[in-house]
């Protein structure tokens, strides 16, 4: 009897782990599948576009259509020397298929800005229909403690500014949720925000306007193989109009487009 007693004990703890290491599962399985994976919704926005850059490799433009995606933004260059090696022919094809089109630089903290501005400079050309230039700003793990806060804000001012003055287009700031409230909170107020926020609306500290919202990594566009940046912009159909003027882009094209579509 002691050892049936004992048995039954036995089954009774491993019944009972298998039901914990079973809820376990399960809360790991609806994090992942439906928390993590799923993007925050953007169906309200009509205004939707998406960012690429030598990641997504080969790209088949004709199968891509301005008229679902209004805006394209490519990677242009890196820090002071890397220029992306699918910029130019991206650049090329995608203005070639009317897309309106735009380019961004990754700021490496670890640089100063005017190298990072001529770099940029010196490989996007200065097109008075292509939308303003961005600079992504996000944490680098390689260079994080290069520059006090203070000495970061001037480096990027020298860009912001270099940039501003060449292309004569108010230069848009790509942020991650951390390096804004860190570190540009209170900071460059005129300056547009393109926010990344996959699991909610954009939430910034002071709650600063955002232009664009970066709602997920993980987008399936036909002629696209890889994953896709998707974008939206934070307005109507109208006020959209009303950006691609305040930017000296002919907006006459794209309302042809509403029309067509």
């Amino acid at each position: 009897m002691p050892k049936q007693r004992t048995a039954k004990n036995s089954y009774k703890k491993i019944y009972a782990s298998c039901a914990g290491l079973g809820i376990a599962c399960l809360a790991l399985f609806v994090y992942t599948f439906f928390l993590h994976h799923n993007p925050a919704s953007a169906q309200e926005y009509p205004i939707k576009g998406f960012d690429v850059s030598h990641h997504q490799g080969e790209i088949e433009w004709r199968k891509i259509s301005p008229k679902t995606f209004q805006f394209i933004y490519l990677k242009a260059t890196e820090g002071g020397d890397f220029k992306d090696r699918k910029f130019q022919d991206n650049w090329i094809q995608a203005r070639e298929q009317g897309f309106l089109v735009g380019a961004y630089h990754f700021y490496r903290l670890c640089r100063d800005g005017r190298i990072q501005a001529q770099n940029f400079i010196e490989t996007v050309p200065n097109k008075a229909d292509a939308l303003p230039p961005v600079i992504d700003l996000e944490y680098d793990s390689n260079c994080i403690n290069t520059y006090t806060k203070e000495q970061l804000l001037k480096e990027i001012q020298v860009m912001h500014d270099q940039l501003y003055q060449h292309y004569g287009k108010q230069p848009i700031f790509y942020i991650s949720k951390s390096f804004y409230n860190i570190i540009l909170a209170g900071q460059f107020t005129k300056t547009p925000l393109w926010v990344r926020e996959y699991q909610s609306k954009p939430d910034l500290k002071n709650n600063p306007a955002w232009l664009f919202w970066q709602h997920t990594n993980q987008g399936k566009i036909k002629g696209i193989s890889k994953e896709v940046d998707l974008n939206v912009f934070y307005g109507s159909q109208y006020e959209w109009a009303h950006f691609l003027e305040q930017n000296g882009i002919d907006r006459s094209k794209y309302f042809q487009n509403l029309r067509s579509k």
